[in-house]
């Protein structure tokens, strides 16, 4: 078997998020498809991690076994193809950037060294941003904000921001980068990047920098939610359709 990797870029409007579901279609299932019907055979995707419904990736990564008896020599040009083969096929809400052949003990999921989100957020009303930008008219106190998001990169336990619920071995993550930009006189993002995130993570930690943005929750009010580890003491999640998932990175 020979593993490739797929890089893709997608808008998550119409899909129940990344990983396939018994109730809706997803970003995996069309991409599996598209597979299936070019190699002729059942193609498993593994994929980098997975997104909620609705959540936009302008880079996602997904692995994939290909039997060695149907390939040819130049893996580099057969990868081309392919990557042209399935953005024929694929609908036009995902696009495949470049399929690449790798070592067979790559794995998109855990090879990956770091993962960074982008979360958006627009101050008046824009028809052209409402499906990818968070609308909000709360004057908003940004430098405080980064002054909470700042302190977030001393903390290893995140369990205040993991969904309910969920099924995790680890709440403990390491975040190397967390900062509010502002981008014009209405726009701004929240930029986040770490080895991992537990589910609805990002979107809750915006909410919660949102709570101290609002001045409805203080600095130490924030670190006292963070460290109770409870989830009930941080902010409300945060809409999915302005959040993406920008850039995944392997190696050192």
């Amino acid at each position: 078997m020979q593993r490739f990797f797929i890089t893709l870029s997608f808008d998550g409007t119409a899909y129940h998020g990344w990983q396939i579901q018994p109730n809706g279609i997803s970003v995996q299932e069309r991409l599996q498809q598209a597979l299936t019907t070019l190699l002729r055979q059942p193609v498993e995707v593994v994929g980098a991690g997975r997104t909620d419904a609705g959540v936009h990736a302008r880079m996602m990564v997904a692995h994939f076994d290909h039997p060695q008896v149907s390939l040819p020599a130049d893996l580099a040009a057969y990868g081309q193809q392919l990557a042209y083969r399935l953005n024929r096929i694929l609908p036009a809400d995902i696009a495949v950037q470049r399929v690449e052949a790798v070592a067979s003990d790559m794995h998109a999921r855990f090879s990956a060294t770091s993962r960074t989100y982008h979360y958006y957020l627009h101050t008046t009303k824009d028809p052209f941003l409402r499906h990818y930008s968070w609308e909000t008219h709360y004057q908003l106190d940004f430098q405080l904000m980064n002054e909470a998001a700042q302190w977030l990169l001393s903390q290893q336990d995140f369990a205040a921001f993991c969904k309910a619920g969920a099924d995790v071995k680890t709440t403990f993550c390491r975040l190397t980068h967390a900062q509010w930009r502002q981008l014009s006189p209405t726009e701004w993002r929240f930029e986040i990047t770490a080895n991992r995130f537990l589910r609805n993570m990002v979107r809750a930690v915006v909410g919660t920098l949102v709570e101290v943005g609002r001045h409805r929750m203080s600095l130490e009010q924030f670190r006292q939610a963070v460290l109770s580890h409870s989830r009930s003491q941080a902010g409300e999640s945060m809409p999915a359709h302005a959040l993406y998932l920008v850039e995944i990175l392997y190696g050192a």
